[in-house]
């Protein structure tokens, strides 16, 4: 299997934690906290790392917090390319209001990075490109790194031959649009993603295929993945365009859950899985994250036994149907497909 490499450029300690009631004015007592390493490219290569891929995180740290990071990685095996800064690392705080069950998120950024750092940061990364592998660069960007870093990234990872999968948001996301100076390998975005990209909401997956489909055909991207709530995923490429449904599932906590799509994503197509099955693999780790607790990634048993509730649909019949009878032996047997429908 190609080796991956998940990129963190902003990092952060997890915690989670209940409290009876948010409400504002007094103190909120809560539960012993639950702590995890996170970060999109973190939690990307614990999702890999999970399902037996071979991936190494490479991780901008610093300071104690960046520490307990490690130490935390460590803990679950995951193999790390550590990149030390001056600054401390930021964290993140999840709390869950016992009584609505309504989850308050909370991102507390590092102090900003130095040009020096920014260029070490990059010089770093592209000696560690595997070549004829993946490099996941997940998450957003460290403040003080230009929005276009993520371009000078997509350059490095170009001249060192992997393919690069990207799932951002904000301004690097934007600058990735806008450039479309080299299509990635795939991009994803999450449904408030693709709606702040498109200036417009998208309130049914029609509208989310056509916007996917518009990326692809403006070289933004070669596959485009998307979600769109409860009612799946959409991918776009060239020659396809599929809607995997999610299982339905209790929902316990988001946190989490569209990085371990991309990492089972990823995991699936580098060991040769066709897109359609790497995107059913992408669903069903998301769908058993978002039954964990706090911000807990999936247990790997349990992706593989909703795997064959992840069902792709052909949204508009014609070639896209005659690609999926093709496709057929990447799939995990008939159970993986539903009739072609003319309209969701």
């Amino acid at each position: 299997m190609p080796e991956i490499l998940t990129i963190t450029l902003k990092p952060a300690v997890d915690f989670a934690t209940t409290t009876a009631r948010v409400e504002p004015g007094r103190k909120l007592y809560c539960d012993a906290p639950r702590v995890d390493p996170g970060g999109g490219g973190v939690n990307v290569a614990r999702a890999i790392f999970r399902l037996g891929g071979q991936v190494r995180a490479f991780v901008v740290i610093g300071g104690a917090t960046g520490d307990r990071l490690l130490a935390l990685l460590a803990a679950e095996g995951v193999p790390v390319l550590d990149c030390r800064v001056a600054v401390d690392t930021g964290f993140s705080l999840a709390v869950k209001d016992a009584g609505t069950g309504g989850q308050y998120r909370f991102s507390l950024p590092p102090e900003a990075l130095d040009d020096a750092e920014a260029a070490m940061i990059l010089s770093r990364l592209s000696a560690a490109v595997p070549p004829g592998g993946f490099v996941v660069l997940s998450g957003g960007t460290a403040p003080g790194l230009p929005d276009d870093f993520v371009l000078q990234v997509q350059a490095a990872v170009g001249r060192g031959g992997a393919r690069l999968i990207v799932d951002t948001s904000g301004g690097p996301l934007m600058q990735l649009i806008r450039s479309a100076r080299a299509p990635l390998d795939v991009l994803r975005l999450d449904r408030s993603e693709i709606e702040t990209a498109m200036g417009r909401p998208m309130r049914t997956i029609a509208e989310t295929l056509a916007c996917c489909r518009d990326l692809v055909d403006r070289g933004v991207a070669r596959i485009v993945v998307s979600g769109h709530g409860a009612e799946g995923s959409v991918m776009v490429a060239q020659d396809r365009e599929v809607v995997c449904r999610a299982p339905s599932v209790p929902v316990r906590s988001k946190v989490g859950a569209g990085d371990a799509l991309v990492g089972a994503f990823t995991r699936s197509l580098a060991r040769g899985d066709a897109p359609e099955l790497a995107l059913r693999w992408g669903v069903a780790a998301a769908a058993a994250t978002v039954g964990t607790e706090g911000t807990a990634l999936f247990d790997p048993a349990d992706a593989e036994a909703l795997l064959p509730h992840c069902r792709l649909v052909d949204p508009r019949g014609g070639p896209a149907a005659r690609m999926i009878r093709r496709a057929r032996v990447g799939l995990v047997g008939p159970e993986g497909l539903e009739p072609p429908t003319k309209a969701l």
